[in-house]
């Protein structure tokens, strides 16, 4: 039984990053970065006015000034003249700061009679508006390579006149549960059978981490069966197989046997953690193989733990980092073993962000995980920990 922290250091250093491809914009959500994007123009493109008013010189205007308005910028539709001295310019928010003028004065602050146009403050120059290139430059790194394109990266790379990018090829994950016990979601549930839950989960999750999952459903415990379903699985080179159920040492888990006997070089099995001890790694070719336990909780931690980081360094992406928040509650000692506990996040304006400890801790038990918001990290012999004391947690 290897820690943890060894666990995870094999899995990563046994990991090649794949290639890249280039696809829409538009369709990269959720994809990680393999080259930098770029801007190809200044944002914004020219000097913009920030809000409704009247273009100035600054030196013209004081309390009580009139100047003589001589034309209208729009957005898309700019004034075409200078602005001189004793002259002003009605000017509307986005549109082009017209030449000669350094400053913008919000339309409450002057009155209006025909063209003669009365200010009631003085202005600064630079005032209101937003400057060519103030929130990038053409060439700026606008994305950075190995980041994950979320909604406002996006709209970033959008705005830099970017259509296409290019990302890390999607991990390709196949998914094989076991057991004479499982049934699909919406069967007919029969005396001693069980609603497979891992499988959709997972494919949920990892879907949602940029990977290509397939599924190749539930094959019963029997060595010839889960050796072809192995074999047939294996031959597609996905980059990762992922099994859950039958990795323990019980007289129904056949997997090691059969992953053995397809090729698959076990580098571990069994971690000092709970839930999940007994996860299994190895690899055939390129292909790394993780062995998941088939208790639900159990399965989507080591997930979470471990395959994600795998997942995301063959994208060239990091594991998120952990959070650090005070406990709500106490925590009582803990073993030898690390422990994954369920936590709920809770905020108030006393106390601010807290994590709350949830009680239950058996690995079958799926809706309390549901209900968790992270995973609090108890280190191996951990003698508790108070109300207050800060405490690293993994979202979920």
């Amino acid at each position: 039984m290897i820690s943890v922290d060894e666990a995870l250091e094999r899995i990563l250093k046994s990991i090649t990053v794949l290639g890249n491809e280039r696809i829409p914009l538009a369709q990269s959500f959720g994809r990680t970065l393999g080259e930098d994007v770029r801007a190809h123009l200044s944002n914004p493109a020219f000097d913009v006015s920030a809000m409704d008013g009247y273009a100035v010189r600054a030196n013209d205007v004081q309390p009580g000034v009139t100047l003589a308005m001589i034309g209208a910028s729009q957005a898309g539709a700019g004034f075409a003249g200078t602005v001189g001295p004793g002259q002003c310019v009605r000017i509307f928010t986005g549109a082009p700061v017209p030449s000669g003028a350094d400053a913008v004065i919000m339309q409450e602050e002057a009155r209006a009679q025909e063209d003669a146009i009365t200010f009631e403050c003085d202005v600064a120059a630079g005032r209101s508006i937003r400057f060519q290139g103030d929130d990038f430059s053409d060439g700026d790194v606008l994305v950075a390579t190995g980041l994950i394109l979320d909604p406002r990266k996006i709209a970033l790379a959008a705005a830099g006149n970017v259509a296409d990018v290019t990302v890390a090829r999607q991990p390709r994950v196949t998914l094989l549960a076991t057991g004479n016990e499982l049934v699909q979601p919406g069967s007919v549930v029969g005396p001693d059978q069980i609603v497979a839950s891992n499988s959709v989960g997972l494919d949920a999750f990892f879907s949602g981490h940029g990977a290509a999952v397939s599924d190749y459903g539930i094959v019963a415990d029997d060595k010839r069966v889960l050796g072809e379903a192995l074999a047939k699985a294996l031959d597609e080179k996905p980059d990762i197989l992922l099994t859950t159920g039958g990795a323990s040492v019980g007289e129904h888990d056949f997997v090691q046997e059969m992953l053995r006997t397809n090729g698959v070089d076990i580098d571990f099995w069994r971690i000092a953690m709970r839930p999940g001890k007994p996860l299994m790694f190895g690899r055939r070719g390129e292909t790394i193989v993780f062995g998941l336990p088939g208790n639900p909780v159990s399965a989507l931690v080591t997930a979470r733990m471990f395959v994600l980081p795998a997942v995301l360094a063959m994208m060239g992406a990091k594991a998120p980092f952990p959070l650090y928040l005070p406990l709500a509650n106490d925590i009582p000692p803990n073993g030898p073993r690390r422990h994954f506990l369920r936590g709920r996040l809770i905020s108030d304006a006393a106390h601010g962000a807290r994590v709350e400890p949830v009680r239950q801790t058996d690995s079958g038990h799926l809706s309390s995980l549901a209900s968790a918001d992270v995973l609090i990290v108890q280190n191996e012999n951990c003698p508790g920990k108070s109300s207050g004391d800060i405490v690293a947690t993994h979202k979920l």
